[in-house]
């Protein structure tokens, strides 16, 4: 064997080395590319993982904050918007929780409704320019008060009120005598049928006065009862009108504050409400009928012309005149007042506070002279 190698050419010799030696590299070649095939495996699997891991972490956050603005959405959305379905607020919750084992699901989001920022700047674009040519009505509220305070200026509406009105006139007896009355003056309406109703107005005069029947004199108690029943339909066109009697009732405690008869006769009232004005006027006519001998009889007509203006808040400027003629002494006493009331509320109580002058015209002897005041104050009691 040595002895046939060592017979071997040495060219044999030389290429079987460089055989040998390609082998080898080629092992070696072999060896390197599959190391490097082996690495690019795992970097392109960890890749693959690290994209994953990424993916699964942006739906998670996606699902969060999809959840965050559903809420809030829900929270502040406006009477017009939709609320989100309680399936649909759950929804990232589910989707959140199963993202890890199944990528593949969708996230639902064409169940949710996202309102960009120019789609809410068009619909105030649009709420402006409404407001700006649509005409503005005033609040139920106002027109509440305002229609509140046009009923006090008719004295035979269909709504209970209360009238406390305080009359202060001087200038009485030698010239030094007062008087204050204050007249509790109920308005209680009641429905006969869908058509007529009957109005009950009641006068109860409380009266404090002094030097008016002799110097340092004085009388407090009760006048005499005036009682109205008025019979009215229901309904203000062409006009408002009612009938019916009237009754002087002797409830004064003390001689100088009444008459001391009974009375009876007929009183009527005729009035027009257009928009914000009212004018009219109510007038009766009294005859004792019965009571002491020893006192004058009673016969005396009352005339009220009634001319008022009420605002749409509930402001009210009035004028009249309360008119007595004495058909036994064949004399007037008349009173010219003026009246500024508000009507307003408390709680949902609503009041009417109104003051003004009243200043006498004309009276008989020994009689109001000059100028007084008088102030009122109606609580009101409208159906609900």
């Amino acid at each position: 064997m040595t002895k046939h190698k060592q017979n071997l050419p040495a060219g044999a010799v030389v290429g079987a080395r460089i055989l040998i030696r390609a082998a080898s590299r080629r092992d070696q070649t072999e060896e390197h590319t599959t190391m490097k095939t082996k690495n690019i495996i795992i970097a392109v699997a960890l890749a693959a993982l690290l994209g994953t891991a990424l993916t699964l972490s942006a739906r998670c956050a996606l699902a969060q904050a999809t959840q965050t603005t559903v809420v809030k959405s829900t929270e502040g959305q406006s009477e017009t918007e939709p609320s989100v379905p309680t399936e649909v607020q759950s929804a990232p919750k589910t989707i959140a929780s199963t993202a890890f084992t199944d990528r593949s699901t969708p996230l639902p989001a064409q169940k949710f409704k996202f309102v960009s920022k120019r789609s809410h700047l068009s619909s105030f674009t649009d709420a402006a320019k409404r407001l700006e040519t649509e005409p503005q009505n005033p609040p139920s509220g106002s027109a509440d008060a305002e229609e509140l305070a046009k009923k006090l200026s008719n004295p035979v509406a269909s709504l209970i009120s209360f009238p406390m009105q305080s009359n202060f006139d001087f200038g009485m007896g030698g010239g030094s005598g007062w008087r204050y009355t204050l007249n509790v003056q109920p308005v209680i309406p009641i429905a006969l049928s869908p058509k007529w109703n009957l109005i009950s107005r009641t006068i109860i005069p409380i009266i404090h006065q002094g030097n008016v029947t002799g110097p340092n004199q004085s009388q407090s108690g009760l006048g005499d009862t005036v009682q109205s029943l008025f019979f009215s339909p229901n309904k203000s066109e062409p006009f408002i009108w009612a009938v019916g009697p009237v009754f002087l009732l002797p409830t004064a405690t003390d001689a100088a504050l009444g008459a001391q008869k009974w009375g009876v006769g007929p009183t009527a009232l005729v009035l027009k409400q257009k928009k914000g004005w009212t004018y009219g006027v109510l007038a009766n006519h009294i005859w004792s009928v019965a009571g002491k001998s020893n006192r004058a009889e009673v016969n005396a007509t009352f005339i009220q012309p009634i001319f008022s203006y009420t605002t749409k808040d509930a402001w009210t400027y009035s004028l009249n005149t309360e008119s007595t003629y004495d058909w036994n002494s064949h004399s007037w006493s008349t009173p010219i007042n003026f009246n500024i009331s508000k009507l307003v509320r408390f709680g949902k109580q609503p009041i009417s506070f109104g003051a003004g002058p009243r200043c006498w015209v004309t009276s008989p002897t020994g009689g109001a002279e000059g100028c007084g005041v008088r102030i009122v104050v109606t609580a009101l009691f409208p159906k609900k």
